[in-house]
């Protein structure tokens, strides 16, 4: 059982502060706007030849994206993103990696 409550959380996800909208498709379902952290940061792999990569995640309410699976649609900023893993934390936050 998680110590905040669902309204609690959303202070985390705030878009006044750190937070961004999006918006949230599941496969043959309606879309809903829903608020969270986005990270695309770059990433090199090291090595004598660096390779650059980046891979997208969203972190949101648990209760946004209840029924998340891969292959759901995420717009973020203009870019549409595929749900390629759902990570729920148990305690009211889940973490969508992405796919663009």
């Amino acid at each position: 059982m998680s110590v905040e409550t669902d309204n609690e959380r959303s202070i985390f996800f705030d878009t006044n502060d750190f937070g961004v909208s999006a918006t949230y498709t599941p496969s043959g379902g309606t879309a809903s706007t829903i608020s969270g952290l986005f990270d695309n940061e770059a990433e090199a792999t090291g090595g004598d030849i660096d390779l650059v990569y980046s891979i997208p995640v969203f972190t949101c309410k648990t209760s946004d994206v209840a029924s998340a699976a891969f292959g759901d649609a995420l717009v973020v900023s203009g870019t549409t993103y595929a749900v390629r893993k759902v990570e729920a934390d148990a305690q009211g936050v889940t973490r969508l990696t992405l796919e663009a």
